[in-house]
């Protein structure tokens, strides 16, 4: 009899624990799932209100109509880690499985299965005697990604590089190009000129 009356008493707070409350924005539908905010944090729900990824900190926003919240398309979000002071962006699926492990110095949302990405390279180029450490230069392409990743075409042939000083600028390199179909992307030069180029599937 005390079990029963136990398991009576613990039902409806189970359902209580399942109410999302305190939060502060809740984004459109998109790919299935709507953003919410709690705090410096975001999860995912699904239509039913469930919770599908629980809150976490390392999710990026994209604006979208003037609004930001993070969003999934083609089963891919951005996400984005610190490491030794820069910030790389890489990509989760709806299991909130990292998928694409952060590595790029800017990336945008995926779109027919194809996303665009700073690839960036280090090079060590010395050694500083005096702080015992080597002296290194970054430097990063434009490219186009798949699903999992992998570079399927470089978009700028000459790296751009980055000043050291500036790698710890909270705003990210811009990505200049833009995706036009699901086989054309617009690439712009330093004077701001376009080619539209076919992607090269490799």
């Amino acid at each position: 009899m005390k079990k029963l009356l136990i398991i009576l008493l613990l039902i409806p707070f189970i359902g209580i624990a399942q109410t999302l409350e305190d939060l502060e924005y809740i984004s459109p539908f998109v790919d299935d799932v709507a953003a919410i905010k709690k705090g410096n944090e975001w999860a995912f729900i699904n239509k039913n209100g469930d919770i599908v990824i629980d809150f976490r900190s390392d999710l990026v926003s994209s604006n979208i109509d003037g609004e930001n919240y993070p969003l999934f398309y083609n089963d891919r979000c951005l996400i984005a880690h610190h490491k030794e002071g820069v910030l790389y962006y890489g990509y989760i699926n709806k299991k909130g499985e990292t998928t694409i492990i952060p590595q790029f110095l800017n990336a945008t949302n995926f779109e027919n299965e194809k996303a665009l990405a700073l690839t960036v390279h280090k090079e060590t180029i010395g050694y500083n005697d005096i702080f015992n450490k080597d002296v290194v230069s970054y430097h990063y392409f434009e490219v186009v990604i798949d699903k999992q990743g992998k570079t399927i075409d470089h978009l700028t042939q000459l790296a751009i590089h980055i000043s050291p000083k500036n790698k710890n600028d909270k705003n990210p390199p811009v990505i200049t190009s833009k995706l036009i179909s699901n086989d054309l992307v617009l690439v712009l030069d330093k004077n701001n000129k376009g080619t539209l180029k076919k992607i090269n599937k490799q």
